[in-house]
């Protein structure tokens, strides 16, 4: 008697791996320099002037290409999505480098603890490791002032993986376009009631001023719900059409002049709050689908030490402020007699020690943690490429 002949086991799934988007990764090289000479303003020229004062704005920039990218690496399989596998990957690229910060800026700590009273020490101390220090308007920025930011990621990357598999998902480009507006109109609505109902009792509201709910608006998890939905709504867009190399170029042309005009014409006008809180997402969408196509301004981007800093810049993000205020506090480039060529040697001195410690701890760890926690085989992306 014939024996039964027994089924082959099927083999492992194969995971489509996305080609890359270099143009987004170098965009995040200028963003995060953006960010940091916001913070420590050089002496410029005054027609550059504009595009540093409108550094804000680039937080909701990030985001809103997190939200893309996670939705060009995910949204195709997003009824096999693993939650476990996929906070574990970006856990393993967020928090080696987000316990490195909080070393560094470990003078920062004790200073909190001579500016705060013990119970918000201890709260602080007890809610920032964990990156829960976000959802208090008051402690949003307790021992490393810009981590607020991993607050919210965290956030939304937990609700990531039920988001994207919701059913609600337009599958038509016109919907698509009419859902990023709602999203859109969606991130305006605090601001706009914090204009109307004034709070805080504030006037004249710049990037200096300070009360309990306009500090809720900027830093805390919820007012940033929005502009991560749009993102994942662009990235979803991006897959249902078909952009040429040229139409490409042509919206990241038009998407860079729209930026830049907003920038010098626009950001002096519109109130403060409108502008922290997504005024310029749809240009800056322009600009996320315009980076996604093969041509002269994604390659220059895609360019060898620009994409470098590029896939550092999240060290570089976390890193800058409080080494700045370390080595200023310290006058570390006086007693190295080299006063004269600062600022520009503080600020060389932070990219180089960004880059070190991308190359050193953030890379070297996700890559283990992700060998240990996620995949048994090489990981589907590759390591070298933002994640998200």
């Amino acid at each position: 008697m014939a024996q039964p002949v027994s089924a082959a086991p099927a083999p492992p799934a194969v995971v489509e791996r996305k080609p890359p988007l270099p143009g987004l990764t170098g965009i995040r090289t200028f963003l995060a320099i953006g960010i940091m000479f916001f913070h420590f303003t050089p002496p410029l020229p005054n027609f550059i002037r504009p595009v540093i004062e409108a550094g804000f704005t680039y937080i909701s920039f990030f985001l809103l290409i997190s939200g893309f990218v996670l939705a060009y690496n995910y949204a195709h399989r997003a009824e096999t999505l693993k939650p476990g596998k996929f906070y574990a990957a970006r856990l393993s690229r967020l928090y080696p480098v987000y316990l490195l910060s909080l070393i560094v800026s470990l003078e920062m700590l004790h200073s909190e603890w001579t500016m705060r009273s013990l119970g918000e020490f201890l709260r602080g101390a007890l809610l920032t490791p964990i990156l829960l220090q976000g959802w208090s308007p008051t402690l949003s920025t307790f021992w490393n002032t810009v981590a607020w930011t991993l607050s919210t990621e965290a956030m939304l990357y937990l609700a990531f993986p039920y988001i994207i598999r919701m059913k609600f998902w337009p599958r038509t480009p016109g919907k698509l376009v009419l859902l990023f507006g709602a999203f859109w109109v969606w991130e305006l609505v605090l601001p706009t009631i914090y204009l109307v109902l004034n709070p805080d009792g504030l006037h004249d509201i710049n990037r200096y001023s300070s009360g309990y709910w306009l500090r809720a608006l900027k830093y805390t998890p919820l007012p940033f719900l929005p502009i991560f939905l749009a993102g994942i709504t662009l990235g979803r867009l991006h897959a249902v059409i078909t952009l040429t190399h040229r139409t490409a170029f042509a919206l990241t042309l038009i998407a860079g002049l729209g930026i830049f005009g907003a920038f010098y014409f626009l950001v002096p006008h519109v109130p403060y709050v409108l502008l922290h809180g997504g005024l310029l997402t749809p240009v800056f969408a322009l600009l996320v689908l315009g980076l996604t196509g093969v041509h002269v301004v994604s390659r220059v981007l895609g360019w060898g030490p620009i994409a470098a800093f590029g896939r550092a810049s999240l060290c570089l993000y976390l890193l800058h402020f409080n080494t700045w205020i370390t080595l200023h506090d310290h006058h570390i480039p006086e007693r190295l007699g080299v006063a004269a060529l600062d600022p520009w040697i503080s600020y060389i001195f932070i990219l180089c020690f960004a880059y070190a410690a991308y190359r050193v701890v953030e890379h070297p760890a996700q890559k283990y943690l992700l060998s240990r926690w996620v995949y048994k085989t090489p990981p589907p992306v590759e390591l070298s490429a933002p994640l998200g």
